[in-house]
């Protein structure tokens, strides 16, 4: 009996161990993930949140789902895959209250659905979702099963979803975002540090001349001595060429390898031959490249209303020239607004008393969007690592080293 239960003191003790050297490994992973925008030495200007993410707002919960499989020449329905689908909770997935919201779109050439009973009503029910172009439709069907399952107090429902187009990376043709996959990522949303880079919806993203994908930021402001957090998420899919970036207080695109995007295997024949091949042999560019697009979502816990909300929401535009863009004519850069505020009512079958943020005080939250803005697209950039997809198509990572030396000048 003692060597019974030594035995079992022993696995006990090994069990342990690899739980700790597991967890170890673990937090050095997570911390890795970590390294941001503002740990290059890029400068920023403003107040973060704790988290310095969109879920600094009280309530407001993110979940990814991220599809990666398959290598080689593009076959439709086979791969290779590079997308998914990320999801916001403007309240929590447990609330079936809706949020005040306003949009904005700076160049049109995307989709975000919802958008007009946005504009009519001024509210926004249930998650809003981002994913690629072709998988807008499940991804917004899928949420509409999903409120019905909730039991979200509507006979039906329009819900937000948007996209970018990330069919270089990733066979998009074949919509493999599943119904599935967009309830898992629903499911497994939480308000803790949101993952960034190639992941959920920004997987297959190409952003400033670099990989892409998911970013957030936030910034903490003081109105009349009160104190109120904006938050930001971007899906960053713009300006694949990498012109005129500009990073922090300088101009970059003449100092950092911009939009050195290549094809790995001479023996492949690119689909979409927008790219010279690795190897130096210039291919053919039988079709321009493709201009990209950005999605920003700004969540603020300020008691603002949908006519405020929808002049906070044009805020990203000056985010996106502080990062040198001019929105290209081909680029889907829309704006989504949310907040928090008035929790208890925003009921449309009642009588309702809500606060008002000043008007004249709304500049405070306009330099918070911006600011946040700013630093989310970074982040995306710095957090994303060099990817090769469909066709055998490399898109390289922000290269750190040199941001650093950069900004160590």
């Amino acid at each position: 009996m003692p060597n019974r239960h030594h035995k079992r003191r022993s696995r006990s003790y090994v069990v342990i161990l690899l739980g700790l050297l597991w967890l170890l490994s673990s937090t050095q992973l997570f911390a890795t993930q970590r390294d941001r925008a503002r740990d290059l030495g890029i400068p920023f200007t403003g107040e973060t949140g704790p988290l310095n993410g969109i879920t600094d707002v009280r309530g407001v919960e993110v979940g990814h789902k991220t599809l990666i499989s398959g290598h080689g020449p593009l076959v439709r329905g086979v791969g290779p895959i590079r997308t998914g689908v990320t999801v916001i909770h403007p309240r929590g997935k447990a609330s079936t209250e809706g949020v005040y919201g306003g949009w904005f779109t700076l160049n049109a050439s995307g989709e975000m659905t919802g958008t007009t009973w946005l504009q009519e009503r001024g509210l926004i029910d249930g998650p809003i979702g981002i994913t690629n172009t072709h998988s807008v439709g499940i991804v917004r069907d899928a949420f509409v099963g999903w409120m019905v399952d909730q039991k979200w107090p509507a006979l039906w429902h329009a819900p937000v979803v948007a996209e970018t187009y990330d069919g270089a990376l990733n066979d998009i043709n074949g919509q493999h975002v599943q119904r599935s996959h967009v309830y898992s990522a629903l499911e497994a949303a939480t308000a803790g540090p949101v993952i960034e880079g190639a992941v959920g919806g920004g997987t297959g993203m190409v952003c400033n001349g670099f990989k892409g994908g998911i970013g957030t930021a936030s910034r903490v402001v003081s109105v009349a001595e009160k104190s109120f957090v904006v938050g930001v998420l971007v899906q960053c899919n713009y300006n694949w060429g990498g012109d005129s970036l500009r990073l922090g207080d300088r101009w970059v695109f003449d100092d950092l390898p911009v939009g050195e995007h290549c094809y790995t295997d001479p023996d492949i024949a690119p689909q979409n031959p927008w790219f010279p091949y690795c190897s130096g042999a210039e291919l053919k560019k039988d079709s321009p490249t493709r201009d990209g697009s950005i999605i920003v979502v700004v969540a603020t816990d300020a008691p603002i209303l949908p006519h405020q909300l929808h002049r906070l929401a044009k805020r990203p535009s000056l985010a996106l020239g502080r990062l040198g863009a001019i929105s290209n004519p081909g680029s889907g850069d829309i704006f989504v607004a949310f907040s928090t505020g008035n929790g208890g009512a925003v009921n449309e079958d009642a009588f309702n008393t809500v606060e008002q943020f000043p008007n004249n005080a709304l500049n405070a939250l306009f330099r918070g969007a911006v600011e946040a803005t700013e630093e989310a697209i970074v982040n995306a950039m710095v957090a994303a690592t060099t990817m090769t997809g469909a066709d055998g198509l490399r898109v390289q990572e922000l290269p750190h080293d040199k941001v650093r030396v950069l900004f160590a000048e």
